[in-house]
């Protein structure tokens, strides 16, 4: 695969798993692994703050962020997820656009904050990525980030990297993301472990923060750019 391009490997595969990731959406957000996701992000980010959600797929969770009152705009690799987002969006005050998310066309330090739920370890240099949002965000802005835990199944998407195969998604664990956030100029100001139905929350809470990431199917963190 010496010709393997990920951008368009990327939206080719996303394009295909579209309508599949279209109809899990709405559980995910409203009941699933995301439903706590917008109330965490209200806790830290000021309603009424301009916002982009990177990597933001069939834009359930950016039209939830518009409803709560943020100027939000979602970007995604693939047309299909980006079609399917503005239908959904009609009427309601959030913009799409098919890009990649490693190079936005937005000037430096012109938005408040980014939110990236599950898309930073599906890019082909998660640290170019991070760079971009620093770029992006303003001096003290934000950037939400919730990536796979170690509990998720969907780490099959990058197992054959083991074979030497190119592949769209670099997983990394949650203190992977922290240190290579904080070793390049964002500082840690909250985070939330999601886990899989069926673990009791006493267990965990009593937890370090070592096995409570070890355990969880995502976690959340959200940092500060200290520019």
């Amino acid at each position: 695969m010496d010709d393997f391009n990920w951008s368009s490997e990327s939206e080719r595969q996303w394009n295909e798993r579209s309508a599949i990731w279209h109809s899990k959406s709405k559980d995910m957000w409203e009941s699933g692994s995301r439903k706590d996701v917008v109330p965490f992000f209200q806790s830290i980010v000021p309603t009424g703050s301009s916002i982009w959600d990177f990597g933001c797929g069939d834009g359930y969770g950016t039209i939830k962020l518009a409803k709560a009152g943020y100027h939000v705009t979602g970007i995604d690799v693939s047309e299909e997820m980006i079609s399917t987002a503005r239908e959904m969006a009609k009427g309601i005050n959030a913009h799409f656009l098919k890009g990649n998310i490693a190079k936005v066309d937005i000037d430096r330090s012109s938005i408040d904050a980014v939110i990236a739920i599950n898309s930073l370890e599906w890019t082909e240099n998660p640290l170019e990525v991070l760079m971009e949002m620093k770029r992006v965000i303003k001096p003290s802005g934000y950037a939400c980030i919730g990536i796979l835990g170690p509990t998720a199944m969907p780490r099959k998407h990058s197992f054959n990297r083991l074979y030497g195969e190119k592949v769209i998604c670099n997983t990394m664990m949650p203190w992977e993301l922290q240190q290579l956030a904080e070793e390049n100029g964002w500082e840690k100001v909250a985070d939330k472990g999601v886990y899989k139905r069926g673990i009791n929350p006493a267990i965990i809470e009593i937890q370090s923060l070592e096995l409570k990431q070890a355990l969880s199917f995502m976690w959340i963190m959200i940092f500060k750019n200290v520019k």
